[in-house]
């Protein structure tokens, strides 16, 4: 029988999912790698948390077609023998903005980033109950009408968290955390990150590194429920007008 927990971090091929796996599997976890499309990253991610002793194996599944959503978690439960907590890691992020907003845009957004973290917690509390952290987006504190329906869907995500939080409990922990600018993405450039990555109070915003502690964090705390951890470097007391990649090719 396993005894280390299992955790499900989806999207964690590459970027900041996959140093989320591995701050987790380096502390004591067995690790259920998601991806879609990247199967080599996936087969790296696994073969990197193998080698720090964490035992691990790759799913692949469409998040955004109901049926290979409602199967992943079983899919893990069946190959671990447990599920312990899952972490929606997972994200679409496409710009739009009121004048180019559609249903398709929308529907695109609500499909990869909201409801797939609604029927992966639903099925961790079939499973037995555990924990669930939803990576959400400082600009639900900081506002801004950029990159409209990906906003839209993460503060659908938001409420989720905590509609969740008191459905399933007391079985199902789920907490949110909330970075900033963590790597580049979309149009910019490495200059453009650097730039945006110091507007904030603390000159700094956030690294995958201080998102993937924040979320074990969150798992290794028993009293964290219905809430969301900001870890952003204080981006979010600023009301910044656009979205900070704006605002920093405005300045270059």
């Amino acid at each position: 029988m396993n005894q280390r927990p299992v955790v499900l971090v989806t999207g964690s091929a590459r970027r900041v999912g996959r140093v989320i796996a591995l701050e987790l599997g380096a502390h004591g976890w067995d690790v259920a790698v998601h991806y879609r499309g990247s199967a080599h990253e996936a087969a790296d991610t696994v073969a990197t948390l193998q080698a720090a002793g964490a035992r691990a194996v790759s799913f692949a599944a469409d998040l955004a077609d109901e049926a290979q959503c409602q199967a992943l978690l079983p899919a893990v439960q069946l190959a671990f023998g447990r599920v312990d907590a899952v972490v929606n890691s997972a994200s679409l992020f496409e710009y739009d903005d009121v004048a180019g907003f559609g249903y398709a845009s929308m529907e695109r957004h609500w499909r990869a980033n909201t409801g797939p973290a609604v029927l992966l917690a639903r099925a961790l509390h079939a499973a037995g109950g555990g924990a669930v952290v939803n990576l959400l987006d400082q600009k639900l504190w900081n506002p801004n009408p950029d990159y409209f329906s990906y906003s839209l869907s993460k503060a659908a995500l938001e409420a989720a968290t905590t509609m969740l939080a008191l459905a399933l409990a007391p079985t199902v922990r789920v907490a949110g955390v909330a970075p900033g600018v963590t790597l580049v993405s979309g149009p910019m450039d490495e200059a453009t990150f650097e730039r945006a990555h110091q507007l904030t109070p603390l000159r700094r915003s956030s690294t995958p590194e201080d998102v993937a502690r924040a979320v074990r964090f969150v798992l290794e705390s028993p009293a964290i429920t219905g809430t969301t951890l900001l870890v952003d470097g204080g981006q979010h007391l600023l009301g910044q007008p656009r979205d900070v990649l704006f605002l920093a090719q405005q300045g270059a």
